[in-house]
């Protein structure tokens, strides 16, 4: 560090008296140091805006030059953090002393340094997220100062030392403040969300300040459909899902990445947030749009991510309908207004599902069985399948099923109608491939039988080829009975031979 007596030249004498007098120390960064120990507490931090330090503290990072005074501009931001933290004298302050000024100065001075000064950035965008605690009025003054060119300067340093302390400002200036929060995500606000999804999706983050505003814009307000398209390979003035045919799978790593983390946000909150009907015939349109994949050569044995962004987007918005079918409970009263299950219903979502589980190749378990009963009859089988893009796919896929048919009478009939129940029955196995694949399917057969009774007596009477008997199916009160001629195998309810 540069001779502390050649820094303290470029500042006011009566700066450093009066910071030594507060401090009771004879040295500038000795003084420092032992003001921020000072601010750490309440009370503290009152005795020191009594004694006026904050405007010292604004003079002090007005003054000294960057980077060779940077040791001591970190000292001073610090306890320029901790002097706003809560203290509403100070926060005022800061407003009418020009505190803003001198942050942004330091966000210029250390871009512009040649390898980019990370951890004094934060610091920076500490304090003036500690300053828009304070109410409205100092959040609309720090959004008008950093809107939107210094937010997108700032979103698009590769960097979660920055990008943590900005999803914060952000969130705290945009809370109870509706119209900042529909700025952000529109016009000349939607590149700083793409950037900030760039930022994380490449080096991620370690708060959750970025989930929590990415659950206001997408959970909160319907913002989704832009952002994504804004995130897209093929560019943002073109871009739509609509525009995507069955098969085309041209999605970005970003969106990808922005759909795991709505997915973890909606799992998370699943009990708190109420889907918006949108929202969800968005989410369906990407499932329906990325199933194209299906049919390519892309495969992995991994679970979610897979590193492949086709196969992450279809099951992150897999997973995100999961959760979305989890929400509520039955809406069969004609009087009930739809809700986002009811339109992802009225848009195909059952059948579309059944069809994609009738294409995969059935569970492992069930395959050994009917392969052994084709080797004893001399045939083979010509089932043409697809094996599961990636570790639980297949679950995930019943999962939604399941429910879908909870408590929804309508949904438990348009499955049988689909002769859907012997399909879920088939996946009530232990499966490698697919973790809770059994918990699930079981789960689902329930809802299905749960006061229907065409769907039980379905049950009872249904015939399978080659199925096995099984401990899971065995506790759903049912048995496979196998004929030893034809080979031919029953699904009975135990109940009803005792």
């Amino acid at each position: 560090m540069e001779d502390a007596s050649l820094l303290e030249l470029c500042v006011s004498e009566d700066v450093i008296q009066t910071l030594c007098s507060a401090s009771n120390s004879s040295t500038l960064e000795k003084s420092l140091e032992l003001l921020i120990e000072v601010s750490r507490t309440a009370d503290g931090r009152a005795d020191l805006a009594s004694k006026n330090i904050l405007p010292m503290v604004i003079q002090l990072i007005q003054s000294l030059p960057y980077p060779s005074g940077r040791q001591f501009l970190v000292l001073s931001l610090r306890l320029l953090r901790n002097l706003c933290a809560g203290e509403i004298s100070n926060q005022n302050l800061f407003l009418h002393k020009n505190g803003f000024g001198a942050v942004l100065n330091v966000f210029r001075s250390a871009r512009l340094c040649s390898e980019g000064d990370h951890g004094f950035i934060r610091i920076g965008l500490q304090v003036l997220a500690n300053v828009s605690l304070a109410g409205e009025e100092h959040q609309r003054l720090i959004w008008h100062e950093l809107f939107p060119q210094e937010f997108l300067a700032l979103a698009k340093i590769r960097s979660r030392e920055v990008c943590d302390p900005l999803c914060m400002v952000i969130c705290t200036c945009c809370d109870g403040n509706p119209e900042l929060l529909t700025e952000i995500c529109n016009g000349c606000g939607l590149p700083i969300l793409r950037e900030i999804v760039r930022t994380t999706a490449a080096v991620g983050f370690g708060e959750d300040w970025l989930k929590l505003l990415l659950s206001r814009i997408f959970l909160e307000q319907l913002h989704t459909p832009p952002l994504f398209s804004e995130l897209s390979l093929v560019g943002p003035s073109t871009a739509k899902v609509e525009d995507f045919e069955d098969g085309d799978i041209f999605f970005s790593p970003e969106q990808a990445f922005l759909l795991r983390m709505i997915s973890e946000i909606l799992n998370e909150q699943i009990e708190e947030i109420t889907v918006p009907n949108d929202f969800a015939l968005f989410v369906l349109e990407i499932f329906k749009s990325s199933i194209g994949v299906i049919n390519s050569d892309s495969r992995t044995k991994s679970g979610l991510p897979t590193g492949s962004t086709a196969i992450d987007v279809l099951g992150y918005s897999l997973t995100i309908l999961r959760d979305i079918c989890a929400q509520k409970g039955p809406r069969d009263s004609e009087e009930s207004l739809a809700d986002a299950v009811d339109m992802l219903l009225s848009s195909g979502l059952v059948e579309l599902l059944l069809r994609l589980l009738r294409d995969l190749e059935l569970p492992a378990m069930i395959r050994k069985t009917m392969k052994q009963g084709e080797n004893q009859e001399g045939t083979t089988s010509s089932r043409s399948s697809k094996p599961c893009l990636y570790k639980g796919f297949r679950r995930d896929i019943v999962a939604v099923i399941g429910n879908c048919a909870y408590g929804r009478k309508h949904v438990q009939d348009e499955i049988r109608q689909s002769n859907g129940i012997l399909l879920l029955l088939q996946q009530c196995v232990t499966d490698e491939d697919n973790p809770f694949l059994r918990e699930w399917s079981i789960w689902s057969v329930r809802n299905l039988l749960e006061g229907n009774a065409e769907n039980q007596r379905v049950v009872a009477e249904l015939e399978l080829q080659g199925s096995v008997d099984t401990p899971e199916i065995s506790g759903l009160g049912l048995r496979v009975e196998v004929d030893p001629n034809s080979r031919r195998a029953k699904l009975v309810n135990i109940s009803s031979l005792e």
